[in-house]
């Protein structure tokens, strides 16, 4: 069978704005943006994680970003020099740790407020079934499931061969994408587990290069001056 991932994906997004805003009764993006962009990244329970301060450094070249990680991907998060400007790294007991009563500020909804564009990489197999079905244990899935999804969500997913191909994967991929998500595809190499085959999660220059074309189509004009976010 055929996991839905096809180059295709980084063309949908593009045209996907318009649609979510018709589904969702909301304006379009104001043109040129004349500030840095603000970009969420999340790291989910992928050996792929171990390529999250790659993925942050690219980002940073052209937005200023916050790292959320689950509990899963912290193992692999240990021993990474993770750019000082996308520290702390925020989880799950951050959450609610600040929050003391009605009124304080609740991380989750914070963090959908303030990022223009959330990027999952590496999207493990476990989460994106999670977001396609509306999940939200965690600090990372409940930013997905309070997402303005007239904004770029970005899921890059990594997983072994046998899960890609998996009906379940083309099922919640397929769902991901009516919401209006881009899948950055996964590419075919030797994994973790030794297997060779598609499931490796896309190169971090992949990722960031399909967040700024997301962001240059939500309005924001890379060829201006920023102003700081």
């Amino acid at each position: 069978m055929h996991a839905a991932g096809s180059g295709s994906d980084l063309e949908q997004r593009q045209q996907g704005p318009g649609e979510v805003h018709a589904a969702h009764g909301e304006q379009p993006a104001p043109v040129h943006v004349q500030r840095r962009p603000r970009v969420l990244l999340a790291a989910t329970g992928s050996v792929a994680t171990i390529k999250l301060a790659e993925v942050a450094e690219l980002l940073l070249q052209f937005a200023d970003v916050k790292v959320v990680v689950t509990k899963s991907a912290s193992h692999f998060v240990r021993g990474q020099e993770l750019p000082l400007s996308c520290r702390p790294v925020l989880g799950d007991d951050d959450e609610w740790r600040q929050w003391q009563a009605v009124g304080d500020p609740v991380v989750h909804i914070e963090l959908r407020r303030w990022a223009d564009a959330f990027v999952i990489a590496p999207l493990s197999a476990n989460t994106l079934a999670k977001v396609a079905n509306g999940l939200c244990d965690n600090l990372v899935t409940c930013v997905v499931r309070a997402w303005d999804f007239s904004k770029p969500l970005l899921l890059a997913p990594a997983m072994n061969t046998f899960m890609w191909a998996s009906p379940f994967t083309e099922h919640h991929l397929a769902t991901c994408r009516r919401l209006g998500a881009l899948v950055v595809p996964p590419v075919i190499k030797q994994l973790a587990c030794g297997d060779v085959g598609s499931g490796a999660m896309a190169a971090p220059a992949d990722v960031a290069a399909a967040c700024k074309q997301q962001l240059r189509a939500a309005g924001f004009d890379f060829e201006l001056p920023l102003e700081a976010a």
